[in-house]
Parts: C-alpha cells; sequence; structure tokens
C-alpha cells in the first residue's frame, strides 16, 4: 500500500468533523481525490538526481502518484530536456538561467545570461522562464530584469519566481502584461499577503510547493485563513512538490499524498481547479488519468 492510501483514514476521519448542513457545492471531495490527475507545478531535475533518478524512473514515481504531467525547470537545463526528450507528453518544460557558476544567488550578475537565455530558449520549446530567486531587489539588476520580462512577454510564456511579493511587484511594473507563478505561494509570505497579491495582479498564479504545513491544520483540517484564499483563487493555484534534493524524490509519494490530503478537504471543483484544471489553461494542455504509464 503505498502513501496516498495510507492517509485514507486520516481524510475519512476528518470528514466526521464536518457538519452535515453543507450545500452541496461545499462538500469536501474527500477520497475522491484519489481519482484525480495531478499535475505538479514545481519539478527540478537537477545534476546531482541524473544517475540516481534516470528519467524512466521519474516518470515512475509520476506515474505511481498519479501525476499525469509536470512543470520541469533544472540546473543545468539539461536535465530538464532529459526529462522532455524522454517524455515529452508528460513534461512541460521551462528555462532556469542557473548554469555553470550561475546560481541562485548571483544569477542577475552572470555575464552572458541575456544570451544564453536566449539561446536556450530559440533552441527548445520550453514554456516558462524560471524557477528563479530574487532574494533582494538590486536597482542595478533592473536592466536584465527588463531583458527576461521581455523575452517571456514576446513568448507568451509565464514567469516562475521565487520571491517575496515586492520582487514580484517589481517585475508586474516592468512588463505589466506578464503572467506570473508565484514558486512556493511566496514561501513564507502569510496568506493575507498572498491573498492582497492575487487580488492586486490579475495573472498571478502560485503553486503550493512547501506551503502544506501552513495549508493544513490540525485534525487534519484546513488553516482557516488558508482556507479562504485557496478557495478564493481557486482558478490561480497549483500543486507542486520541489524535487530541489534527491531527498524530495525519495520522499515524492509522501508529498504527493499529503497535497492530496489537503486538496482532499476542499469543494470538488476546487480542488480539480488546484489538481490539474488551472494547469490546462495555462499551459494549453489536456491532463487526463490517460496520460498515466505513458510518455
Amino acid at each position: 500500500m503505498d502513501v496516498r492510501h495510507s492517509i485514507a483514514g486520516l481524510i475519512c476521519t476528518a470528514f466526521l468533523c464536518i457538519g452535515p448542513a453543507l450545500a452541496d457545492d461545499d462538500h469536501p471531495i474527500g477520497d475522491a481525490v484519489h481519482a484525480l490527475p495531478l499535475f505538479d507545478a514545481h519539478i527540478h531535475y537537477k545534476q546531482p538526481a541524473w544517475d540516481a533518478y534516470p528519467p524512466a524512473s521519474v516518470i515512475e514515481l509520476m506515474d505511481k502518484n498519479g501525476v499525469a504531467m509536470g512543470l520541469v525547470s533544472s540546473t543545468p537545463d539539461e536535465g530538464t530536456i532529459r526529462l522532455w526528450e524522454y517524455a515529452p507528453t508528460r513534461i512541460v518544460p521551462e528555462l532556469r538561467p542557473y548554469h555553470g557558476s550561475a546560481g541562485s544567488s548571483n544569477w542577475t550578475k552572470s555575464p552572458g545570461i541575456e544570451d544564453y537565455l536566449l539561446e536556450r530558449l530559440d533552441k527548445y520549446p520550453h514554456e516558462g522562464l524560471g524557477e528563479f530567486h530574487i532574494h533582494q531587489i538590486d536597482p542595478s539588476d533592473e536592466p536584465l530584469l527588463r531583458k527576461v520580462t521581455a523575452m517571456a512577454k514576446a513568448r507568451n510564456i509565464p514567469i516562475h519566481i521565487h520571491s517575496g511579493a515586492a520582487p514580484v511587484n517589481l517585475l508586474y511594473r516592468l512588463e505589466p502584461a506578464l503572467t506570473i507563478i508565484w514558486a512556493h505561494a511566496g514561501m513564507s509570505e502569510p496568506a493575507n499577503i498572498v491573498e492582497e497579491m492575487m487580488a492586486k495582479h490579475k495573472t498571478l498564479y502560485a503553486d503550493t510547493s512547501f506551503r502544506e504545513n501552513d495549508i493544513l491544520d490540525a485534525g487534519p483540517s484546513l488553516d482557516p485563513d488558508w482556507e479562504r484564499v485557496l478557495k478564493r483563487f481557486s482558478k490561480r493555484f497549483m500543486v507542486g512538490t520541489d524535487t530541489w534534493v534527491n531527498g524530495q524524490w525519495a520522499r515524492y509519494s509522501e508529498l504527493i499524498a499529503i497535497n492530496r490530503l489537503w486538496l482532499s478537504l476542499l469543494p470538488r471543483d476546487t480542488a480539480e481547479r488546484i489538481a490539474y484544471k488551472n494547469a490546462e489553461e495555462l499551459f494549453g494542455r489536456s491532463i487526463s488519468n490517460q496520460q498515466i504509464g505513458t510518455r
């Protein structure tokens, strides 16, 4: 029995605490969440994973956990391309700027970044730019960030950013027509700030990787603030696992099970949107369980 089914008892226990007077549209999806295909909106396939988790084993992990498709960026980009070439119908590639000596703390200062991004975007069918980090706003970075946002806008692809609220506001100031995926729903930003940002920027999406413990309350139940935000902006959230180290790949089934647990506490329509329908609309894909077991 895998982890996602081992939590079924917890899910059922949670439902016993829900009052019977709910309207049909408000009833949690419950154990039926296991039938939903998932889109994992935050996957990395970094170089240390290539030998430990060859492409076939990554797709097998996705199959085992009902993950029909995933958004992948890698350090270096070769990892993303390896997965995409192995399973092009299952992988949505996005371009991370990190390579060589350019990493999360210095990529905006590294020479040749603009040329590198343009070359990779021309060579491969990337459908996003990121995930990249902006730890703090540095005015000297603005010329490069203007070029990065222009690349995304010209290709009609989203930017995937790991940051607090201020850098997201900066990117929208540089290119108001941008579409942004906010990694980890702001990572450490509280639910009320995420709500304010979603209300302010109509093309702001978010993946919920690393926010599971914030979303889930004891019981298990949903944290009231996060429940409000997820329901209010149900059309712009997606789940994610963030396989940034091999330990995350080792926990992949557990991470997916936790995501299905909090999704199970939401109404069916909301759960379906966050599980896969928002990704369908954002990336123009059809996502279904029929993709499980295919490449």
